[in-house]
């Protein structure tokens, strides 16, 4: 009786050590910002007359930077820094102006813009050369960064993002006044509810959702039209390594990887199925693991 009386207790003890265990993971699970923060530094770089906020973790003049899209900032990415700090020594996480904890200056937020606030922020870190990891509107970025300071981009990583306009100037307009207007919150929570894949979240979605709504609406409509801009999107080649990480969706034209093989030689592509725009957020492990074979494959960024 007595052995029998203990084994109940500790059976009982590791059933509610069990429930504490698993309380503590979804608390961390549901507070990604402060996970994100305990091996990482806050940290800003001047722009102009600007302050650039990032988040720097590991050491080295050489560093993946993940650049989020439009709307978004740095937190998006927190799922993946553990990770690719196992294999690479340092990872930067950039809040572009007028996003997240950056200042929100009244400029134009060009993609060109955007490109100086990435140099920006390497310099002010010592980071000499990068992998840009940049997605959706990250994409144009990281490319006009190529463009600007092709001795500092060690390669690319496209995460659904494109490499030619998404419409005509007629098309772009129409898409662009839904911004422009009184309703434009309204507008964007459609749009990325549109966007969601099956596999995203619902605490995810109110992230994107919420790093949306605390985005000034000109500076949305001032990225917006950047990347509506015919001057960014040239034939111009991208002669290092590039990854393109693509969502199958009726929005990617079938002669996809085909084009974007004529800009970016060195390509990598591919295209996953059953995801939506946000599949690094719906798919974290595997696509930091097609990160890192990347990497791998052309010895970039290799761990002292």
């Amino acid at each position: 009786m007595r052995n029998k009386l203990i084994g109940h207790i500790h059976t009982r003890l590791i059933a509610c050590l069990s429930l504490v265990f698993i309380g503590a993971c979804v608390s961390m699970a549901q507070q990604p910002s402060k996970v994100m923060e305990l091996d990482g530094v806050s940290m800003h770089a001047k722009l102009d007359e600007t302050s650039v906020h990032y988040m720097s973790y590991g050491k080295g003049d050489e560093a993946i930077v993940l650049i989020h899209g439009w709307g978004g900032n740095l937190e998006l990415w927190s799922e993946h820094i553990a990770h690719l700090r196992r294999t690479r020594d340092r990872v930067l996480a950039v809040d572009l102006p007028g996003h997240g904890k950056s200042n929100i200056p009244q400029t134009v937020y060009s993609m060109d813009y955007y490109a100086r606030a990435v140099e920006a922020v390497m310099r002010e870190a010592k980071v000499k050369r990068a992998v840009l990891v940049g997605h959706s509107m990250g994409t144009p970025i990281a490319r006009q960064f190529y463009r600007k300071y092709p001795e500092k981009t060690l390669g690319i990583v496209i995460v659904d993002g494109s490499l030619r306009p998404f419409g005509d100037k007629k098309l772009m307009d129409g898409f662009l006044a839904g911004f422009r207007g009184p309703n434009y919150k309204e507008v964007g929570r459609q749009m990325f509810a549109g966007m969601a894949g099956p596999n995203l979240a619902p605490q995810i979605m109110t992230r994107v959702q919420a790093s949306f709504l605390n985005t000034p609406q000109h500076v949305l409509v001032s990225a917006m039209e950047g990347m509506a801009d015919d001057s960014i999107w040239g034939l111009d080649k991208i002669n290092v390594p590039v990854l393109a990480v693509m969502a199958k969706s009726p929005f990617w034209p079938p002669d996809t990887e085909q084009f974007y093989r004529s800009i970016a030689p060195k390509l990598d592509f591919v295209m996953w199925e059953g995801v939506g725009h946000f599949l690094q957020m719906e798919k974290p492990v595997q696509f930091d693991d097609a990160v890192i074979a990347f990497l791998d494959k052309h010895k970039l960024l290799k761990k002292s």
